[in-house]
């Protein structure tokens, strides 16, 4: 009799832990979430971060993110980016400026200690034109060359839930 109910008990967490562990799962809608550490924090114009990914559900719509970690030794209160959208043959070239810092100087993104963390929008509820392949390559597009203090970069392609 013992060993039935602990057979039972067991069983019981088995199916708890696979049912806990199917939501999570079921829950993860990324299809892409990548992250480029920048030697030395000097984001330099010819480190483009480059990005591809697969779409296979075109009917779905999709949220674009850009990824973003730097240092409190940034000395800018904004980034602008060039992202290039390629999907085999068209590529569609769109620069962006982001606000990292209130005017006060307060960092908008989230963190601790010295590092800052952000995830900024490209594009929002966008519908790819067909599945298949695509690539996303980010430059940085400010005045200095190297940019410092950037320790990551990526992109995130989610599906909007």
């Amino acid at each position: 009799m013992a060993q039935k109910i602990n057979q039972l008990n067991k069983s019981a967490l088995l199916f708890s832990f696979l049912l806990t562990a199917s939501i999570f799962i079921g829950c993860t809608s990324s299809v892409i979430d990548s992250n480029v550490e920048i030697p030395d924090r000097k984001w330099t114009y010819r480190n483009h971060i480059i990005t591809p990914f697969e779409i296979k559900d075109n009917k779905k719509a999709y949220n674009v993110y850009f990824k973003l970690r730097h240092t409190a030794e940034y000395k800018y209160s904004n980034i602008f980016v060039l992202a290039h959208f390629k999907d085999g043959k068209n590529v569609i070239n769109q620069r962006f400026e982001f606000q990292l810092a209130k005017n006060d100087g307060e960092w908008l993104g989230s963190g601790s200690g010295n590092v800052f963390n952000y995830t900024l929008p490209l594009l929002e509820n966008h519908r790819f034109p067909r599945n298949g392949k695509f690539e996303i390559e980010v430059e940085q597009n400010m005045r200095d060359n190297p940019l410092v203090e950037i320790s990551d970069v990526g992109i995130l392609v989610e599906e909007v839930e």
